[in-house]
């Protein structure tokens, strides 16, 4: 197997990360080609801390992921080897307990709020790309997916995007944008955008595949 192409997604909150990685991926399913890496199911493990403390973390700093297993990981992708991928739990606040196996592919998407401004992983992507969404799609976004899929309230959302996730947001994830080889304004909705990289997935998956 050729070394895969790692194809890193960054950008804000809520974005439109996960609406690319998803749409690409899902065009490709056929040929089992293309993974999904998230950064977020690499958020630290916190159970030796009281539920308390785990709710004072600042989950939109760079220092709440544990980038060096992400690596090892990736690395492990890379030789060929399967991963066991852990995943987060999002009520509690903590690593789950249930892990995930991935096994290689010609092009691991990875995506994450931090992929570009970390420069060890940076220095492992092939293909950067920043997704640009204004803020306020961004908040309104955000609030709906934590308050229906990860059990929060309106208070506490609000509260912590004011107090963290846009202060971070300005001062590691959109500087990370100049570290981009394609900015996508719009995020899955930008059609120019998507053409161009399904285009680029196809090219490497049929080099790989001898198709021609």
């Amino acid at each position: 197997m050729a070394r895969p192409t790692i194809i890193g997604i960054a950008g804000g909150s809520a974005s439109g990360k996960t609406s690319i990685s998803q749409l690409l991926k899902q065009t490709y399913d056929d040929y089992k080609s293309v993974i999904i890496l998230k950064q977020d199911d690499y958020y630290k493990d916190q159970t030796h801390l009281p539920f308390a403390e785990r709710l004072k973390t600042n989950y939109d700093h760079p220092f709440a992921f544990d980038n060096e297993l992400l690596i090892e990981q990736l690395e492990m992708l890379i030789r060929g080897e399967a991963i066991e991928k852990p995943t987060y739990d999002y009520v509690n606040h903590t690593r789950s307990s249930v892990t995930e196996i991935v096994k290689p592919a010609d092009v691991i998407l990875l995506e994450g709020l931090f992929v570009l401004h970390d420069e060890a992983i940076r220095s492992k992507l092939d293909m950067k790309i920043y997704v640009d969404t204004d803020a306020d799609v961004r908040f309104i976004r955000r609030l709906r997916r934590d308050v229906t899929e990860r059990g929060r309230t309106l208070e506490s959302v609000c509260e912590q995007y004011l107090n963290t996730v846009r202060v971070m947001h300005n001062v590691f994830i959109e500087p990370s944008k100049r570290y981009a080889d394609l900015i996508i304004p719009e995020g899955s909705h930008n059609r120019v955008a998507m053409d161009l990289l399904k285009t680029k997935i196809y090219s490497i998956i049929a080099n790989n595949m001898n198709l021609g």
